[in-house]
């Protein structure tokens, strides 16, 4: 991503950012959608697109799928092409959405929001998160659609038998997945992620027991801080004594996989394995909290999943027609629809109280802390360009270091901090 912004910055310095200057154009006739995750989500967009159109006769909606695994190079390649194959509409997870607004990609949406039926149906929140994705404070570059959360998932049969109550605490969290352990019989408290995206898991952990609501410090990163080192020690020293030995090298597939197994007690994972966990052991015997709060009586201390949502691309000829949609995608009726078929939380507020989310309260209950003005969101900079270098491939294998114990949590949460501060410090030079 370093390198396609320099590419990006490189071109906007020779007159040509490959944005495009785009017209608002009639309101009518056809545009262009991208679907960033187009297969599993498919039938949900043709549907959401067939009623669309049937409100809208006089706009037709192009859709075209984009693998997930594919869409920010896809976004990419086409910005540097000059813009023109470029979607009037497209699926923009917070997690690439700097990228795209550094190559000045993406039209505003503030005062849109504003001037529509949209204005003050978002959940704080994710606002909040897609503002701080896109590294500007006054300016929202996607309209959001859906978020994820962190939940720790636990089975209500095994807490019975033993007499414990819900995971609702830390203390408790604690108390269950060493009461749970039997190494014996090859039965665990807990299983955890030492594999691929185990420093996303971890820092979940970490923040919600710190209690620390903020990433950032000044110009220093809060990752090192003493309370989220001493938390991480905590969260670390669970394994091999609470959970599989194997849980050394599992990514998010193995970790879900070896919880519906049916020997371990919790899991700590996003709301999208709900369905697997239902699956596996039935609605009865299962269940989800959302992360507890740092201590009674504290308020609950987030990191920011990543924020799904819609952008609206400088390049098109038709953004008049093009906003018409994502105002009615991300209407309720629309976004309620959307969000579950694909297990994640409304963005729109009037979303709420809809049946489907009643009837799972996992995701009830994520939407309510999420929602709660008292919660805090640690807004992660999803907007550096070397986030994902530094908090995925680079330190991966020295999270699992750690594991071992040949790092210690202090070393390693110094060493990704310094290289976060210095990411910081860069993106501050050039912005």
């Amino acid at each position: 991503m370093a390198v396609t912004l320099a590419l990006a910055l490189s071109a906007t310095a020779c007159g040509d950012d490959g944005s495009g200057s785009g017209s608002e154009g009639s309101g009518k006739g056809k545009i262009v959608f991208w679907d960033n995750n187009g297969g599993p989500r498919t039938a949900i967009w043709k549907q959401i697109i067939a009623k669309f159109e049937k409100k809208y006769p006089d706009i037709e909606v192009e859709y075209v799928p984009i693998p997930i695994a594919d869409v920010q190079s896809k976004y990419d390649t086409a910005i540097q092409g000059g813009g023109d194959s470029l979607p009037d509409v497209g699926g923009v997870g917070t997690a690439y959405l700097a990228g795209l607004v550094a190559q000045n990609a993406l039209e505003p949406v503030t005062d849109r929001i504003q001037d529509s039926s949209l204005k003050g149906k978002l959940v704080k929140n994710m606002v909040e998160s897609v503002r701080a994705a896109g590294g500007d404070d006054k300016e929202m570059f996607s309209v959001p659609t859906s978020a994820n959360q962190g939940t720790l998932w636990y089975r209500t049969d095994l807490f019975k038998a033993k007499g414990l109550p819900a995971p609702t605490s830390w203390d408790n969290f604690y108390k269950a997945a060493d009461e749970l352990t039997d190494q014996g019989k090859n039965k665990f408290g807990f299983t955890l992620r030492g594999g691929a995206g185990s420093i996303a898991q971890a820092m979940e952990m970490m923040y919600a027991q710190s209690g620390i609501d903020t990433f950032w410090d000044g110009e220093k990163t809060t990752l090192n801080d003493p309370k989220n080192v001493a938390a991480l020690e905590k969260y670390v020293g669970l394994y091999k004594k609470a959970t599989p030995a194997a849980d050394l090298n599992n990514d998010f597939t193995k970790m879900v996989a070896q919880f519906d197994q049916g020997d371990i007690g919790m899991l700590q994972h996003n709301l999208g394995s709900y369905n697997d966990h239902v699956k596996a052991f039935g609605k009865d015997k299962i269940a989800g909290v959302p992360m507890p709060p740092s201590a009674e009586g504290k308020p609950r201390t987030i990191v920011s999943n990543p924020v799904d949502g819609l952008g609206l691309f400088k390049a098109s000829k038709n953004k008049a027609a093009a906003w018409k949609f994502m105002e009615f995608a991300a209407s309720a009726e629309m976004n309620s629809l959307w969000n579950e078929d694909v297990g994640a939380i409304p963005a729109n507020v009037d979303a709420a109280n809809d049946a489907w989310i009643q009837q799972a309260p996992p995701t009830k209950a994520a939407l309510q802390s999420l929602s709660d003005p008292q919660t805090k969101v640690v807004q992660l900079p999803y907007y550096l360009p070397d986030w994902n270098t530094v908090s995925k491939a680079d330190n991966e294998p020295n999270f699992q270091k750690v594991l071992l114990g040949k790092m210690t949590a202090k070393e390693f949460c110094d060493k990704v901090a310094k290289e976060l501060n210095a990411a910081q410090a860069d993106w501050k030079e050039h912005n």
